[in-house]
């Protein structure tokens, strides 16, 4: 079997752009139930259309949190952001299969995501094992030290 490897920055991108893509989706549910509301009722902005506009800000908020992490150089905290991206990808995958199961594009948008923070997850731990093996240049600088006091 081939080792995928996938960069946690692709991961984080895929990642704002399924939240990206959620946001719209209800940006644009959010104003058709606002255009109904004010044309039935004369206006007024109801729960149903607060809830979908809140929910739009808060993956907006996502993904702009997702493209921070993309700043971020240290590989165990890739790995634990990384991992509760996916823990939060899959639970969102498994409630939409069993509260909307019609919804075959969400499903796919947050399975994929989810895989593919799995994967690049997975090749962190191989480059953080990687990397513990390796002397860095200080390390190797102070070694040669010692060895020319000898």
């Amino acid at each position: 079997m081939r080792n995928l490897k996938i960069s946690s920055k692709i991961a984080f991108i895929i990642s704002a752009l399924a939240t990206i893509t959620l946001s719209i989706f209800f940006i644009y549910k959010g104003f058709i139930a606002y255009v109904i509301q004010k044309e039935l009722y004369g206006g007024g902005i109801d729960s149903l259309v607060a809830s979908r506009w809140g929910l739009a800000g808060m993956l907006i908020f996502l993904t702009f949190l997702f493209l921070f992490f993309i700043r971020i150089k240290d590989l165990k905290s890739q790995k634990t952001i990384l991992t509760g991206i996916f823990i939060g990808w899959i639970s969102i995958c498994i409630v939409l299969i069993i509260v909307t199961p019609n919804s075959y594009y969400f499903i796919a948008l947050t399975g994929i995501a989810s895989l593919i923070n799995l994967i690049s997850s997975r090749g962190l731990v191989k480059k953080i094992h990687d990397e513990k093996h390796q002397l860095t240049e200080k390390e190797i600088y102070l070694l040669q030290q010692l060895a020319k006091k000898k």
